[in-house]
């Protein structure tokens, strides 16, 4: 049976393909999570002329209030008013209740169903029925409801301000055919938004929580990344360079096709110099790259490949450089997944840069989470036949802790920068730490920052103790 799309292609993502028509599916939540906004998103992306959406009211906001709340959104079309979206105020049926019972509202609800055959009936907010009825005589009238609004396939959603402990027991939850929890959760320095489809009968829903934003087009939705299989299975052959040629030789030609390298280092040793002359290495042989910045805007990075002869401008305004920066007001995990997937689904992605680890870090606010979602990253970009380079900061100065959280594993090769005291002087050395499947120099090598980038001079000799400290001592 095809499904009805709530117009939010992620979440129909999340659903399994949507919400199956002749459903009952409630929209739980405390207040300010966006119920509302997302019936209404969902009422205005399904209603025609000839399959209407039905949006009834209880005693919720009046419609005056509710409408002009709506007019931001870009979903809002003030037309479909009265023509394809119809609201409907229940105050006096519900108000009535107490005396009556539900039966004069599930039959005017009923009763207009089999008249416009609505795609999408909604009542916000269903919790305030409780006031009015008791538990059995709320089941009693829900599971009425329900059976009767199926026979037309309209889909029935009930929104209210749920908390956790009714969604286990409420009665409400015992008839659903789906629940969609929302929630608002404190985090510095951004608060986050997420849902979770708590059940869904008869779908192959995602689990767990995922992200969500509410901007001006509306909800826009992150599936968690590792729910989400990636797309294809490419396995890429022979090598890559770095475009830093006398590393390419400590490498053995270079790195392997589709691998995931990492490189360590302190604030200034040139990570971000890494990264770039990466992708320029790849803008040069016709490669389309994506490149993830943290720190740096799109325009700031084109200033700095430009101050070492790198022009990217031009291949970041045609297209063949994407240039995703994050702010720090949206560090998401899912969100910053959600960009890497969407330029790798065009199949042409050859070298993603993601600038740097510590801010994905940062983002997670989740421990435990970040091992099985960083895997997971990696994984879609390889499985799209793409070469990765990703940046992480160590500390400047003393003994140095694992810098990438026991996260090695996930990388393929691993090459460190760090600053050096030789004879009261500061300089800088880079070592290859590993590369799986291939053999490399074992040395440890001076380089410097000039106007070609990162320019590796020759062999550190007669020196000691690079993997624990940044001052070295000379051998005796």
């Amino acid at each position: 049976m095809a499904r009805l799309q709530t117009g939010i292609a992620d979440l129909d993502l999340i659903l399994g393909g949507g919400l199956e028509p002749g459903s009952l599916v409630i929209v739980a939540g405390a207040p300010g999570t966006g119920k509302t906004i997302l019936a209404q998103q969902i009422c205005f992306a399904n209603a025609t002329p000839e399959h209407k959406a039905l949006y009834y009211t209880t005693l919720s906001e009046p419609h005056s209030k509710l409408i002009r709340h709506l007019e931001p959104f870009e979903f809002f079309t003030p037309a479909a008013l009265g023509r394809t979206v119809d609201f409907i105020h229940l105050g006096e049926l519900v108000q009535e209740a107490g005396k009556e019972g539900l039966e004069p509202l599930v039959s005017e609800v009923v009763r207009k169903c089999f008249e416009t055959k609505p795609a999408v009936v909604v009542i916000d907010s269903a919790k305030a029925l409780r006031d009015f009825v008791n538990e059995h005589e709320l089941r009693s009238a829900l599971y009425g409801l329900a059976s009767r609004v199926a026979h037309t396939d309209a889909v029935l959603l009930l929104v209210g301000e749920y908390t956790p402990h009714e969604i286990e027991g409420g009665v409400e939850f015992s008839l659903a055919d789906g629940i969609v929890q929302l929630a608002y959760e404190p985090h510095e320095p951004v608060d986050r938004r997420w849902l979770r489809v708590v059940k869904l009968r008869g779908g192959d829903h995602l689990v767990g929580k995922h992200s969500f934003r509410i901007r001006q087009k509306g909800f826009e939705v992150f599936p968690r990344l590792e729910t989400l299989a990636p797309n294809g299975n490419a396995e890429p052959d022979g090598r890559v360079t770095s475009g830093i040629p006398r590393l390419d030789e400590l490498m053995g030609g270079g790195m392997s096709a589709g691998q995931a390298t990492v490189v360590l280092g302190p604030s200034g040793a040139g990570k971000t110099i890494f990264g770039l002359r990466f992708a320029v290495e790849g803008l040069e042989a016709r490669e389309r790259c994506l490149y993830v910045s943290f720190q740096e805007t799109a325009e700031q990075l084109v200033r700095k490949a430009a101050s070492f002869g790198w022009n990217i401008a031009d291949a970041w305004k045609s297209g063949q450089l994407a240039i995703h920066y994050v702010p720090v007001g949206e560090l998401d995990l899912d969100a910053i997944a959600a960009a890497v997937r969407r330029e790798l689904t065009t199949g042409s992605v050859r070298r993603v840069v993601i600038d740097s680890l510590a801010e994905l870090v940062f983002a997670a606010r989740e421990a435990d989470r970040f091992p099985a979602y960083s895997r997971s990253l990696v994984g879609w970009i390889r499985a799209a036949g793409a070469s990765v380079v990703i940046t992480s900061e160590t500390t400047t100065l003393g003994p140095m802790t694992e810098p990438i959280g026991g996260l090695s594993f996930l990388f393929h090769n691993v090459v460190m920068l760090r600053y050096l005291e030789i004879g009261s002087e500061l300089r800088r050395a880079l070592n290859i730490i590993k590369m799986r499947t291939s053999n490399h120099d074992k040395g440890v090598f001076e380089y410097v920052i000039d106007k070609h980038g990162l320019t590796i001079k020759d062999r550190l000799e007669g020196v000691t103790g690079v993997l624990g400290w940044s001052a070295l001592r000379s051998k005796s």
